[in-house]
């Protein structure tokens, strides 16, 4: 189905009577709202996907429910800056990383690479398909929280600057290491349980589950190598008072040097994607 619906939208175009193929961008929204209305053709998909974080959310809020001393907040407002964290990267890495490799196993991809389409294209498309779909789960808890655990929004623009950087380099290196993790499945069989895994450690040493003054420091120092754990710590940042800061291992928020392990993730997912990207299943040679 997505291989005719690229190659229905890949019709030469009459201009001046020469024919010429649309541009990577056009073929990119096309290929993006096409992933878009197929995800939301799937109920269960959609469901899994937005209740997913404000269950955990609900579940972890409720057990860890204490003032955190001397911080001006609660464990419950912790975990929704987290939480956030935790669903940017289910959008984007998780989801990419399995559906891709499905696509691969079902050859999808090869067909799509034997079309005129830019490869671009079908990147862009799942650009758009994250963006949408992670924009909407953030949205959703911002709401959750706010209505249940009474977290501040951000009362300035410098806030929201602050959160919209984070958003978009979270989003963006993550949706990059899903596209080169989406490689190292042998089948798309097996895709779940080779992505999901190391999302689940990540979020265990990253300060989702567990408040970042409890992680064991060899824990935290493995964590930080990875974008989760700076996406957390930004967006704790955001919404909890700036007394809370001192949780932080370094006892400030350090948004300086999240930028930098943000901007070098997007950086260098895009080398593991340039370099590891197959458009065929190993078994396809």
């Amino acid at each position: 189905m997505a291989g005719t619906t690229a190659a229905t939208a890949l019709t030469p175009v009459s201009d001046d009577r020469s024919a010429r193929l649309p541009g990577a961008w056009r073929l990119g929204l096309l290929r993006g709202a096409m992933e878009i209305r197929l995800f939301f053709r799937l109920r269960e998909q959609v469901i899994f996907t937005f209740a997913f974080p404000i269950v955990f959310l609900f579940l972890f809020a409720s057990i860890f429910h204490d003032d955190m001393e001397n911080t001006g907040s609660t464990a419950s407002q912790y975990y929704v800056a987290s939480m956030i964290a935790a669903g940017i990267m289910s959008t984007s890495f998780q989801s990419l990383g399995i559906s891709i490799a499905i696509e691969r196993d079902e050859k999808v991809l090869r067909r799509l690479r034997g079309t005129p389409m830019p490869p671009a294209a079908y990147f862009l498309g799942k650009i758009w398909l994250v963006l949408v779909t992670g924009l909407l789960e953030t949205a959703a808890l911002l709401v959750f929280g706010t209505t249940v655990y009474d977290v501040d929004l951000p009362s300035d623009v410098s806030g929201w600057l602050t959160f919209g950087w984070i958003f978009v380099l979270g989003l963006t290196g993550c949706a990059l290491l899903g596209i080169a993790i989406s490689s190292v499945p042998k089948s798309g069989r097996s895709a779940t349980s080779v992505v999901v895994l190391p999302f689940l450690v990540l979020q265990f040493i990253s300060g989702v589950y567990i408040l970042i003054d409890t992680v064991p420091g060899w824990m935290l120092t493995i964590g930080s190598f990875f974008p989760l754990k700076w996406m957390c710590q930004g967006l704790r940042g955001v919404f909890l008072p700036e007394a809370a800061a001192a949780l932080e291992p370094a006892g400030s928020w350090e948004y300086g040097r999240i930028a930098l392990v943000l901007g070098a993730w997007c950086i260098g997912g895009l080398v593991l994607c340039l370099l590891t990207f197959r458009w065929k299943s190993r078994n396809d040679g």
